[in-house]
């Protein structure tokens, strides 16, 4: 892991991010659709859980983007990782509670998906709300709540407005007009994530699937 301090005054960004930052601190959701028919064949036919499929698509688009890995150190830098990893939760159903689980990112789907099922076998069976320890700071969190569709949800974080990384949340997928949706939360903040950036991801996203395994 690596992270790249920002030259402040050489960056196009600055005036925004002070201006989001400092001077009106502000953090925004955006919810949609995500049509996964193709990837459902897809990962059906091949075996895949659905789970980690999705965590890995939500992951590599993410790595691509400088705005999705910027972030700030203890020292108060801001910076961009060069590689940002997972944290997602599963469900304990015996408890009824949650865990959160990080595995290290691959571009590679096959690797990813063996550290998936690694990381399962090893932490899944942990009542805590964090299972794997050695926590890193360049992770960025997926939370699933697949028993409910949604058409929109948001986070209300206390000092939310400090934290840069983006948080996705995905819902119960269900069928509408010969497709099937799943909901997907993406919430970032406006210091450094524009409605374009955040756009162009769940563009993006949607190639990602359509075209699984990359």
């Amino acid at each position: 892991m690596q992270f790249k301090i920002i030259d402040m005054e050489k960056w196009k960004r600055k005036e925004y991010f002070e201006h989001y930052y400092n001077n009106v601190p502000c953090t925004y959701s955006l919810t949609t659709n995500i049509d996964i028919t193709i990837l459902l064949n897809t990962i059906n036919n091949q075996n895949f859980k659905f789970y980690p499929v999705m965590i890995y698509c939500i992951s590599s688009i993410v790595n691509a983007h400088d705005e999705f890995k910027t972030s700030i150190d203890d020292d108060g830098n801001v910076g961009v990782f060069d590689i940002i990893n997972p944290s997602y939760t599963i469900f304990d159903k015996g408890t009824q509670t949650f865990s959160s689980i990080w595995t290290d990112y691959n571009s590679d789907f096959i690797s990813f998906y063996k550290n998936y099922l690694n990381d399962m076998e090893q932490y899944g069976i942990i009542d805590k709300p964090i299972a794997k320890p050695e926590i890193t700071p360049n992770l960025f969190n997926i939370s699933s709540i697949p028993w409910t569709i949604f058409t929109s949800f948001n986070l209300n974080i206390d000092k939310g407005t400090k934290y840069l990384l983006p948080i996705f949340t995905i819902g119960k997928f269900f069928e509408q007009d010969d497709k099937m949706l799943l909901p997907l939360s993406l919430q970032v903040h406006h210091a450094v994530c524009d409605g374009f950036h955040a756009s162009r991801f769940i563009n993006e996203l949607q190639e990602a699937v359509n075209s699984f395994p990359l």
